[in-house]
C-alpha cells in the first residue's frame, strides 16, 4: 500500500476566510501515485475547518453570514473562553463546519460529485495554520 503525507500552510489576512483548496489536493493525489484509495484532508488547528461544498460566491457569503449569526464574534465578552484571547466564536464555527473530509480516489482522481469543491475555512486568521493531507491506497 502506498501512502503520502503533506502539509498545506495558510495565513489569511482577515479574521475569517474561505479558500478553495481542491487544486492543491488534486496535485497531492497526483504526487502520491495512488490510483485507488482515500484522501484525508483535515485542519490542524481548532479554529479552522475543512469542508466540501459548491464554489459559488453567494453561497460562501451565506455561510459566513450564517456562521456569524450563530456565533457572532462580538461582543467578545459573551464567551467564557475569551479570558486571554478573543476567539471563542471561532471554536464554535469550526465545530459547526467540521474538522476534516475524506474523499475517495478513483483512477488517480478525487471522486467528487458535481459542483463539489474542497475548502479551507478560517475563523481566527492572521497567523499561520496548517492542513494535513494524507493519502493511502494502491
Amino acid at each position: 500500500m502506498k501512502n503520502h503525507r503533506e502539509e498545506l500552510w495558510f495565513n489569511t489576512p482577515e479574521r475569517r476566510g474561505y479558500i478553495n483548496i481542491t487544486s492543491k489536493i488534486e496535485h497531492a493525489v497526483l504526487k502520491s501515485g495512488v490510483a485507488e484509495g482515500l484522501c484525508l484532508v483535515n485542519a490542524m488547528h481548532i479554529t479552522a475547518s475543512v469542508f466540501i461544498n459548491d464554489d459559488e460566491a453567494g453561497l460562501i457569503k451565506d455561510f459566513d453570514d450564517w456562521l456569524e449569526g450563530l456565533a457572532p464574534h462580538e461582543p467578545v465578552s459573551s464567551y467564557r473562553h475569551n479570558t486571554s484571547e478573543d476567539n471563542g466564536d471561532a471554536h464554535l464555527k469550526r465545530q459547526i463546519m467540521g474538522r476534516e473530509v475524506v474523499v475517495a480516489i478513483t483512477d488517480r482522481k478525487l471522486d467528487l460529485g458535481p459542483w463539489e469543491q474542497i475548502f479551507y475555512g478560517e475563523f481566527d486568521g492572521r497567523r499561520r495554520k496548517r492542513v494535513l493531507v494524507k493519502i493511502i491506497g494502491e
